[in-house]
């Protein structure tokens, strides 16, 4: 019988309903909106949009119209559990209480995985635009030993790294300053978005958009696994389960705000760009946003503000998915599958210090030194995976725990999360032959970690908490 932690359990073990529990409630609606904002809208749009356009050309639109129906299914799974137990660990959490502590314990290696390579991903992109600021402002750019790693040609990726060092200054401060931060950097990049499709729309040709799918059915799947990486960090809104005020209520309504609020955005982003300039202009430019205001406005100075812009945006998503992962790691800690350090909170700024700085540390070292194109469908097809896990979570519970307090149920329940499932599936078998197997592998050491030290050490093995006694548990403190 697999070790399943039962949803009542996990949420007294947290202290998820009551007050004094280590981490505090300060995240309103406002901020939970804006911190998914923050998690999603960065590289993917600024710097990943060229690759998914030279995969489909124009068609793009549809790219990013199918990854958002992905998430879209897999977003009324985590609406469901992250309003039913609203705690930090999101998908491990959720697995742990549906599918059992093994499966618990590879979706926290693969969330690892979507984390650990997206910030640093998103790093080396931030890296790019700050060239980009830096060209329109004054003329220069960083020396190109200091601007990029070994694999691009460099030394070190000197911007990369300070993007996640002022991350983890703001995470170690408190949740009030971060929260406040993303939500200003969330405005801002909307407005710099917005602005930009403004601008694009007066430049728009119809004849920009012929072909539309000049590789056919499978350049829509190919930029459709590519538009997937424009969408991952939605779930990190279910990490924020013990610092919002009413979880319950305002993590679904959170997700699904934020799912279509970013497709609009990114389907006009696609379109204003492609129509002013044309695909093969587009794709495979890297800043390309701030080309296309160039070559729209005749001057510099737009593209400038998109390059702000840019920067901005992608120091958000550094912060909003730090944030996912400290609390990740904070939720297996509690169950003793990684090392307690991980779930001690400071008393002074409620806040996993340790844990935070270990993660920074962890994410530079890639960020500065690793060429990262290679593990970027693999980061994909780990996300996918945990998708998939989420939706069979549904299910699981569905039919196990059929009285759960849950806030929010999937409609058309149970066609949407085994299409939830499907169109994961369809998206994994997209990522090719040699991701699967660096996938497997990857799973494989996560595996032999779990046997070593995860399954010796589980608290729920050695001792089997209620949740009247997890509720008497008072968190570490550093």
């Amino acid at each position: 019988m697999p070790r399943i932690k039962s949803p009542h359990l996990l949420v007294a073990e947290s202290g998820a309903d009551r007050a004094g529990h280590g981490l505090k409630r300060t995240m309103g609606l406002f901020h939970l909106i804006c911190f998914g904002v923050g998690a999603i809208v960065g590289t993917g749009i600024f710097v990943g949009l060229s690759d998914s356009v030279g995969e489909a050309g124009p068609a793009v639109v549809v790219s990013f119209v199918l990854a958002a129906i992905t998430c879209v299914f897999t977003a009324f799974a985590f609406a469901e559990l992250g309003g039913a137990i609203p705690v930090s660990g999101s998908s491990y959490s959720f697995a742990y209480a549906g599918l059992g502590e093994t499966t618990a314990f590879l979706v926290g290696w693969c969330l690892l995985l979507e984390y650990g390579v997206s910030v640093s991903a998103v790093a080396v992109g931030w890296s790019q635009y700050v060239n980009e600021l830096l060209d329109s402002l004054i003329g220069l750019q960083l020396p190109g030993a200091l601007s990029a790693g070994p694999g691009d040609g460099g030394v070190i990726n000197l911007p990369a790294v300070i993007v996640i060092a002022l991350a983890c200054v703001l995470l170690v401060r408190g949740v009030r300053e971060s929260a406040r931060a993303t939500a200003a950097m969330a405005v801002l990049k909307l407005a710099v978005l917005v602005a930009f499709c403004a601008i694009g729309f007066t430049a728009f040709k119809d004849g920009n958009l012929t072909p539309f799918s000049p590789a056919g059915l499978g350049g829509i799947g190919a930029g459709t696994t590519a538009a997937f990486f424009s969408y991952i960090g939605f779930d990190a809104i279910t990490t924020a389960g013990e610092e919002a005020k009413n979880p319950r209520r305002h993590i679904p309504i959170a997700i699904l705000v934020c799912i279509g609020l970013v497709t609009l955005l990114y389907c006009a982003v696609a379109l204003a760009a492609i129509g002013a300039i044309g695909g093969d202009a587009v794709g495979g430019r890297p800043a390309a946003l701030s080309y296309v205001v160039n070559e729209v406005t005749g001057s510099t100075a737009g593209g400038a503000v998109v390059a702000f812009g840019a920067v901005v945006a992608i120091a958000s998503v550094v912060l909003a998915v730090m944030y996912g992962q400290t609390r990740i790691l904070m939720s297996m800690s509690r169950d003793g599958l990684v090392p307690r350090v991980f779930e001690k909170v400071s008393p002074r700024t409620a806040t996993p210090v340790a844990g935070t700085l270990i993660v920074g540390a962890v994410f530079a070292l890639p960020a500065a030194f690793a060429p990262l194109d290679a593990v970027v469908n693999l980061c994909t097809i780990g996300t996918l995976a945990t998708m998939a896990a989420v939706n069979v979570a549904v299910i699981a519970l569905r039919r196990r725990e059929p009285d759960l307090e849950r806030t929010f149920r999937v409609p058309l329940y149970p066609v949407m999360p085994l299409l939830g499932v499907g169109f994961c599936l369809y998206l994994m078998y997209e990522t090719g032959v040699t991701t699967w197997l660096q996938f497997a592998v990857f799973l494989a050491a996560g595996l032999v970690l779990y046997v070593l030290y995860g399954r010796r050490n589980s608290r729920l093995a050695r001792g089997g908490l209620t949740p009247d006694d997890a509720a008497e548990r008072v968190p570490q403190a550093v």
